[in-house]
């Protein structure tokens, strides 16, 4: 260990820009064995490991690292997946630069080790060499699970749950598993086999998937908790934030989840009319993003790959504010993503439809209430952007659920669901929530980590009830 001092930072080869914005691969090769080794041998094994500290699982890295620096594998990946129930999918879509690379202790100077990089090949080797099995509880427990969203949330749950041993069902209104992991991230992060292997395995493991199931309209909140013993909420947030700007209604301008889920289907082998007709094709056209988190960037991206004439991603902060990923940037970037710093919009152009983009300069002017400069407008700086496709990555918030679930969940001022922290059961009895709902819009890792706290939570509650209920049968033979 302790080679970062005369080994430098290396990630897996990257292919040129010139040749991966070509097509929809992934952009990083595989780490050859011993490459992985030696980057691993690069962590210092601080008293004190920020990076662990700074992930949201909080995974044992300087351990696994340690383990895969000296060839010890199967170990590694034992070690890894008892904290995380997805590393390869972390190890790919993760902001490891804000997370835990970006506070590993030897960053400055040495440059930070790579982990996500290593923690992906750990998992993908564990997966070649069939160390990953399906789950097979110690005993089976009578009681029954019904899961409401088949995300990150929701599949971490079903797996710690099958793990106890309880009856797992999930139910989602969409007709694949995933959720934003195979409709909302594109390939060149995150190809969907990967997330297709972790749904066969849940199915070997005995979890039931009931797809094209909404709940509201094929089934009622009532049935499911009339079905399961406990209920856990992990519908992610999907509605798309909007901007009033005037002629924001104008055809070609679309928002950016469409525009995703339309390329990942398209992707998949789905016939996408909307796709097919050109609305969502990016092909020959001059594109405007406006956004400036993950979701913008795989925008940008994907209309690269669709062949667009022109790139240009509208951002109201400057470079230091993005939301997203440093990385993301820079990979746009060389692949000839041009980003428009400072500036937003005010105004959508267009007779028949959208033609141009009107821009206003924007000025960060003193910290707001959160914090950060608010921008604030530039008088007499306006700027006409030519646009054929303009798509809007202004974040999520949440569906109102009550409504569409008709049941009375309280919710929030921000109208996610309301829950005791504790318990992460929300108003309803036996119904606990978990991910983006509660939280809002967030990264996939906390989603992760959600899950798993709620099938403990959900544990708990079922034991205790489990106990009064034999308490009480034990009090009525005495009684009689």
């Amino acid at each position: 260990m302790l080679k970062f001092v005369g080994t430098p930072q290396a990630q897996p080869e990257k292919r040129p820009a010139a040749e991966r914005r070509r097509d929809f691969q992934e952009i990083y090769a595989q780490y050859a064995r011993d490459k992985a080794a030696e980057q691993a041998a690069r962590c210092s094994q601080c008293g004190v490991p920020f990076c662990q500290i700074h992930c949201p699982l909080h995974n044992n890295i300087p351990d696994w690292l340690k383990l895969t620096a000296e060839g010890r594998l199967d170990e590694a990946y034992e070690l890894s997946s008892a904290t995380n129930n997805f590393p390869e999918i972390c190890g790919r879509i993760c902001p490891q630069d804000r997370l835990c690379e970006g506070n590993c202790v030897i960053e400055k100077g040495f440059e930070s080790v790579t982990i996500g990089s290593v923690e992906k090949f750990i998992t993908d080797t564990a997966w070649e060499q069939g160390w990953v099995k399906p789950i097979q509880p110690r005993r089976e427990r009578p009681e029954s699970v019904g899961i409401v969203g088949a995300g990150p949330a929701g599949l971490a749950a079903a797996e710690q749950l099958r793990r106890k041993g309880y009856q797992v069902a999930i139910y989602d209104r969409y007709d694949r598993v995933g959720g934003l992991l195979i409709y909302g991230i594109p390939n060149f992060k995150l190809e969907k086999e990967i997330v297709q292997r972790r749904e066969m395995l849940l199915r070997h493991s005995k979890v039931a998937f009931h797809l094209n199931c909404e709940v509201g309209r094929d089934v009622t909140m009532a049935e499911l908790r009339q079905r399961h013993a406990a209920v856990l909420i992990a519908t992610g947030v999907y509605e798309a934030r909007d901007t009033a700007a005037p002629g924001v209604g104008l055809p070609g301008i679309h928002a950016a989840l469409d525009y995703l889920t339309a390329s990942n289907r398209q992707g998949l082998g789905d016939a996408v009319p909307d796709f097919e007709s050109g609305a969502l094709d990016a092909k020959g056209k001059n594109v405007v993003v406006i956004g400036g988190g993950d979701t913008a960037m795989d925008c940008v991206r994907t209309a690269v790959r669709q062949g667009a004439k022109s790139v240009k991603c509208l951002y109201r902060r400057d470079r230091a504010n993005m939301p997203g990923s440093q990385r993301e940037v820079k990979h746009a970037e060389e692949e000839g993503v041009e980003f428009v710093w400072l500036s937003a919009p005010q105004a959508f152009l267009g007779k028949d439809a959208v033609s141009h983009v009107r821009s206003v300069r924007i000025h960060l002017g003193m910290p707001d209430a959160s914090g950060r400069q608010a921008p604030q407008e530039i008088p007499n700086s306006h700027v006409n952007i030519e646009a054929d496709l303009v798509l809007k990555a202004l974040g999520f918030d949440p569906e109102d659920l009550p409504a569409m679930f008709d049941t009375d969940l309280a919710v929030t001022g921000w109208n996610t669901l309301k829950i005791d922290w504790r318990s992460m059961m929300t108003s309803l009895d036996g119904v606990f929530a978990a991910g983006d709902i509660v939280r809002g819009a967030s990264l996939v890792v906390w989603a992760v980590r959600d899950g798993r706290d709620a099938a403990e939570r959900i544990h708990s509650y079922l034991t205790a009830t489990a106990l009064m209920t034999a308490n009480g049968a034990a009090l009525q033979v005495a009684a009689e």
